[in-house]
């Protein structure tokens, strides 16, 4: 079980910022940081094509309305990833069974995805960037420092990745209204483009 604390922390951060995790466990690796890392990580085409799609969302995350349909878009892609990521930690320790390290991993994701989600629901509730940039960069240093601190130290890294998730859930859960005012929003805005398309 000695990999399960990275595990858990690699998807609490795939389900924030999947690109970053995969660019920063393969840097981290390539660099002999750790040897928890698989080699397929470490290899040149994944490190240059992680981090320019960690670029595109670092653009992207900081835009109003634009930041909810990335994450809209990646509501699988994060899941996912953090299932692989996970699967292949697992794989390259073999001290947990694959299966299991996956569903872990990609649970995780996707309970961290929806607060990163739901959050930005409720920011755009009033879509101002300063905002939105703030939380973004706030998100892209705590992937960052988090999954550094994993490497290093992985289960004071799980403990305070279990901790944002928690307060997350409860700030989502927290802001329901607000996030069901950015959809019916949306909602509308869609409807209104609809009806002049027809006229």
């Amino acid at each position: 079980m000695s990999v399960l604390p990275l595990i858990f922390t690699a998807g609490w951060a795939s389900g924030i910022n999947a690109y970053a995790v995969v660019f920063l466990l393969g840097l981290f690796g390539r660099i002999g940081w750790t040897d928890d890392v698989p080699a397929g990580l470490e290899r040149t085409d994944v490190l240059v094509a992680a981090g320019v799609l960690f670029l595109i969302e670092a653009v992207a995350d900081k835009i109003p309305y634009l930041d909810s349909f990335w994450d809209a878009v990646h509501t699988v892609v994060r899941p996912a990833s953090g299932a692989v990521v996970s699967a292949l930690i697992a794989g390259q320790d073999d001290s947990l069974p694959t299966l299991f390290a996956a569903a872990v991993g990609g649970t995780t994701a996707l309970a961290s995805h929806i607060v990163k989600a739901g959050t930005r629901m409720a920011i755009n509730t009033s879509p101002e960037p300063v905002t939105n940039i703030a939380m973004s960069t706030a998100e892209d240093l705590s992937v960052g420092g988090i999954i550094t601190l994993a490497v290093f130290f992985p289960v004071l890294a799980a403990v305070v990745a279990a901790i944002l998730l928690a307060i997350g859930l409860w700030v989502v859960y927290s802001c329901a209204s607000r996030i069901r005012r950015y959809l019916r929003r949306r909602r509308e805005r869609r409807q209104a483009r609809a009806v002049d398309a027809l006229e």
